[in-house]
């Protein structure tokens, strides 16, 4: 096919929440969005209406999963300017409880697939002077009782994004994380009653004008130039 005239995204996790918002803007906004998620997640029904998308299914932990959606899309567009590790999955749990298996999914899903990913998506991405995204979590640097695989999964995502940043740009692709907060998505509440997601949600806020006010006081530094980027971590109000 020849190459499309639109940017190309890969966004994983991309049925539900987040992941499902991020695919739907880029598709809206111009982009051309490969769309992947679990089968049986809904996808079709997420996204389905949505121009310009290629849905595709498949596990993110499976490393055949990665390059086989990255030559689909530069076989249907041509391109590839950004991939987005969004797909994520948490276990709370008392810490004597969490079983190895279960660590081992966490880490697996919200980590090593972000490094699969990047390792696919590499080659054309220097192509097209594109961009990786990871999305990590305010728990990377604050945790809630019985969050100890996802809160180290996101930590690991925060420092594995410095390390690419630094690895990829003399190549010019720029690595970024965005680290959400509490979200009331559709996605599962992981056990979390009504109050107990308003409290994370009230904590989320809190956090986020507290870095607004901090910004304020000291001023905040200016936007780092592409060539300056080294792993940037944006703390936002989401997931």
């Amino acid at each position: 096919m020849a190459k499309s005239k639109r940017p190309v995204a890969l966004v994983t996790g991309a049925a539900n929440g987040i992941g499902r918002a991020i695919a739907k803007h880029l598709a809206e906004t111009g982009w051309c969005v490969g769309a992947l998620d679990l089968p049986k997640t809904g996808l079709g029904r997420a996204l389905g209406r949505t121009r310009n998308v290629l849905m595709m299914e498949g596990d993110v932990t499976d490393e055949r999963t990665a390059p086989a959606c990255v030559d689909a899309l530069l076989e249907h567009y041509g391109r590839l300017d950004a991939v987005v590790s969004n797909a994520g999955i948490m276990t709370r749990k008392p810490l004597r409880q969490l079983k190895l298996s279960e660590w081992y999914r966490v880490i697996d899903t919200n980590l090593t697939a972000a490094l699969l990913l990047a390792q696919a998506a590499e080659k054309a991405l220097r192509a097209s002077n594109g961009s990786i995204v990871t999305i990590a979590s305010t728990h990377a640097l604050m945790s809630e009782p019985d969050s100890e695989a996802y809160s180290a999964s996101k930590g690991g995502l925060v420092a594995l994004t410095h390390a690419m940043a630094m690895s990829l740009a003399p190549h010019r692709i720029r690595v970024n994380a965005i680290a959400p907060g509490t979200t009331d998505t559709a996605q599962p509440r992981y056990g979390m009653t009504e109050d107990e997601l308003q409290a994370a949600l009230e904590r989320t806020t809190a956090e986020r004008d507290r870095h607004e006010r901090e910004g304020e006081e000291e001023g905040d530094p200016p936007a780092p130039r592409e060539e300056g980027v080294r792993g940037h971590r944006d703390p936002a109000d989401a997931h």
